[in-house]
């Protein structure tokens, strides 16, 4: 199994080849990318760079167009396409039906991997896919369980990608309009939710209310850590109880799943967060580097280090970690 980490900067991507990534993926600078966050992403000197540090060392880089482009503005993910393509990327990371076209009739041979915002979940849409466009490799929202992977892996020929750890979200990937309704803005084509223009911290006395676009999400004590608002992970007050009314700060942690996804014949674990720190990224990629290496040399004797829940715990939103949609056991 490959382990594909996050590179939302240059500092990033290096911490995740030297921790031992076997690819990683970045995006541009532009609303090209699901994570277009101010002050992150790569300009064609960077990705350069990168993609030069990454071959040396025996890693691939992905690019990540992800998002749907509106006609207007159409021109910039094709010059994405082709900036890509002519910097030597090893695959295009795409979601959208126009641009898999595009890559398909100009850039043939380059892999073409389906983003998780395509939100394809079942063997029809894999096959829709493989045939139209040449997908080779599928990257699956976080909504299936184990047993789910399991049985898409059993009918479709085509690399199938799962996420191992990091952020969560309540919403299907590629089908989130939150952000939509409280700013105008959607991830889906404008590449960020919560946008930067669109967040204000106010402290008073060391108490933080957080804003998005003028409604308050939520409010920090003073010593109280402050995360980047998001509408979904907001606190509210629903009938008198203040609380996370649609997702408690949580991520996803598969560790202990990893000898079933191996068996199962799972062709790379992803790590989100291309808008941590190159700290963040270093640590985690430096654990599951390890955890892949144990597993895949021996699944049968796979045993999970406390160590390695230890610093993953210390590293996850709300220092609280779950299976997600992975693990249902009423099912």
């Amino acid at each position: 199994m490959e382990l594909v980490c996050p590179a939302g900067n240059l500092p990033s991507l290096k911490a995740a080849v030297d921790a031992g990534a076997n690819a990683v993926y970045a995006g541009f600078g532009n609303a090209t990318n699901a994570r277009h966050f101010t002050g992150l992403n790569f300009d064609r000197a960077t990705l350069e760079q990168g993609i030069a540090y990454a071959h040396r060392r025996g890693c691939k880089l992905y690019l990540a167009i992800n998002t749907y482009p509106q006609h207007s503005g159409w021109k910039q993910w094709q010059a994405a396409l082709e900036g890509g393509a002519e910097l030597g990327v090893d695959a295009f990371i795409i979601a959208d039906g126009g641009v898999l076209e595009f890559a398909t009739e100009h850039f043939p041979g380059i892999r073409r991997h389906l983003s998780v915002q395509a939100s394809a979940t079942n063997v029809d849409a894999l096959d829709f896919y493989v045939t139209e466009y040449g997908v080779e490799r599928a990257v699956l929202p976080r909504v299936l369980t184990v047993r789910q992977v399991e049985r898409l892996l059993e009918q479709t020929p085509v690399e199938i990608e799962v996420f191992g750890f990091g952020s969560l979200c309540v919403m299907a990937e590629g089908r989130c309009y939150l952000s939509s309704y409280v700013t105008g803005e959607s991830p889906n084509t404008c590449g960020v939710c919560s946008p930067a223009h669109a967040v204000q911290w106010r402290e008073d006395h060391g108490t933080v209310r957080t804003l998005l676009n003028t409604v308050l999400i939520d409010t920090q004590a003073p010593g109280e850590r402050v995360g980047y608002p998001t509408l979904c992970k907001g606190r509210f007050s629903v009938n008198g109880q203040l609380g996370y009314a649609l997702e408690s700060p949580v991520s996803l942690n598969a560790i202990e799943l990893l000898p079933r996804l191996f068996e199962a014949g799972v062709a790379a674990v992803k790590i989100e967060g291309r808008q941590r720190s190159p700290a963040y990224v270093q640590r985690v990629s430096r654990v599951w580097r390890r955890a892949l290496d144990a597993c895949c040399a021996n699944p049968d004797a796979y045993a999970v280090s406390d160590d390695w829940l230890t610093e993953l715990a210390q590293l996850s939103e709300g220092s609280e970690t779950t299976l997600g949609a992975l693990h249902r056991p009423w099912q």
